[in-house]
């Protein structure tokens, strides 16, 4: 390895010289000083390297930079600096370079940039006070040894400086690079968790690995239709709610793996929640109808990443329920009838058919009377708290419910009566033009 930096993190000090602008002072000295420190190389190496391990818990600690890759990298950067400032032909070309490679490398190993810069800083006075000891002790030091030494310690740390902004510049362009590749996988394992292929417990793992979540723990996926010219962006504002996520564009449309918070005890629903009003989900549907304004659904909860294939596929199905473009967010177990019926038109059809039928075929009746029975049925069956959705009077509910006894057959006290209303009902929007009361709703996403 040629590239070392007295701070340890493999960037060295070293004076101007031929890239640099030569300060004042003897050329002469420059050079007898830096022929006699690289001389010594070996001992000046040893004692950056010990200085920087004392002043650093990063270096000390042997990991991620042993004591053998600081001093290669420390050996080779006071190597090219002294060259530098001695105005030495390079024995490793580019006098730089050492600092470059020191950024890229210590980018690699996540150390941090401070703590590289600390190391350079550290080195940097290593080499000064070695320096300062051969220029004190040299023979023939004369009235204007004060200057000289000024103009040498200039020099010195004005190539520190160049050496670090170098470092730091290579340091940054790696770690950019780093997390192209790191983004980069992190797509290719998420399209293989939403494909199907987590199957394979190498698969899993990695994927595990890749976006930093455990292969086991509560997890849901999320489609939302969207154009993709005004994607919803929400992991920003789910990870202020503490919940990680993970979003991709895919199909048109947008996909997301969503980590709810861990359960501490078994909740009891809200009255009247639906089968799906788990808290946490609860609170993720409220978020995305916050900040999103996206049509989507939400799958149900599941453990294993592997199961995220399945997932998507049941989130698709959800989605498909609600009319598009209504900004409707829903749960799976909560669409669990339209799930069924929308992806069976023919059987829709036909559950309307038979049990709806005679009141469709009612022409101008058949507005009033289908909005009075979803009324009545969405308010158990009374008649009181129908009428006052409806702004109309109770006998009136009672009178257009028992129409629609006589002309389906049925009796309305009959709950199997009232359960084939119910289903007819949520058909209507999937049973196709000739059966729906107007304009049918479509499926989000326009499929």
């Amino acid at each position: 390895m040629t590239h070392s930096s007295p701070d340890g993190s493999g960037g060295t000090p070293t004076p101007l010289s031929g890239s640099a602008t030569p300060l004042s002072g003897s050329v002469a000295l420059r050079r007898s000083l830096a022929t006699a420190l690289l001389a010594d190389i070996d001992r000046l190496t040893d004692r950056a390297v010990d200085d920087i391990r004392a002043h650093s818990g990063a270096y000390a600690s042997d990991a991620p930079v042993t004591r053998e890759d600081l001093r290669a990298i420390c050996r080779d950067n006071l190597l090219r600096a002294l060259e530098d400032f001695g105005g030495l032909t390079a024995t490793g070309g580019d006098f730089e370079g050492a600092a470059r490679e020191t950024g890229r490398r210590r980018a690699e190993q996540g150390v941090p940039l401070d703590t590289v810069l600390r190391a350079y800083r550290r080195g940097g006075r290593v080499l000064w006070q070695v320096m300062a000891e051969h220029l004190r002790g040299r023979t023939g030091r004369d009235a204007d040894s004060r200057d000289t030494e000024l103009d040498m310690a200039s020099g010195v740390w004005e190539t520190i400086d160049r050496y670090s902004v170098a470092m730091a510049d290579a340091y940054r362009i790696a770690q950019l690079e780093l997390q192209r590749r790191q983004d980069t996988r992190r797509v290719a394992v998420f399209e293989a968790l939403l494909d199907g292929r987590a199957d394979d417990p190498a698969v899993a793992a990695a994927a595990a690995a890749a976006l930093g979540v455990p292969v086991v723990d509560r997890y849901v996926v999320v489609v939302a239709a969207q154009d993709p010219a005004a994607q919803p962006h929400p992991s920003p504002f789910l990870e202020a709610q503490g919940l990680w996520s993970f979003w991709r564009p895919r199909s048109g449309r947008y996909a997301g793996i969503v980590r709810l918070p861990r359960r501490d005890a078994p909740t009891a629903r809200p009255a009247g929640a639906g089968p799906g009003a788990d808290p946490a989900t609860r609170a993720l549907l409220a978020a995305l109808r916050e900040r999103t304004g996206a049509t989507a659904g939400v799958s149900p909860e599941f453990e294993r990443l592997s199961q995220a294939g399945r997932a998507l596929r049941l989130a698709e199905q959800t989605l498909r329920t609600l009319p598009a473009g209504s900004g409707e967010i829903a749960a799976f177990d909560d669409r669990l009838p339209q799930v069924l019926l929308s992806g069976r038109t023919d059987i829709a059809e036909r559950i309307v058919t038979v049990h709806l039928g005679p009141v469709l075929a009612t022409g101008g009746e058949r507005a009033a009377l289908l909005s009075t029975l979803r009324a009545w049925l969405d308010h158990g069956c009374s008649a009181s708290r129908a009428a006052d959705q409806l702004y109309c009077h109770r006998n009136t509910v009672l009178n257009r419910i028992g129409r629609v006894a006589e002309l389906t057959g049925r009796s309305s006290e009959s709950g199997e009566a009232r359960l084939d209303w119910a289903l007819a009902l949520r058909a209507l929007p999937y049973a196709g033009p000739a059966s729906a009361p107007g304009p049918p709703d479509a499926p989000a996403g326009g499929t």
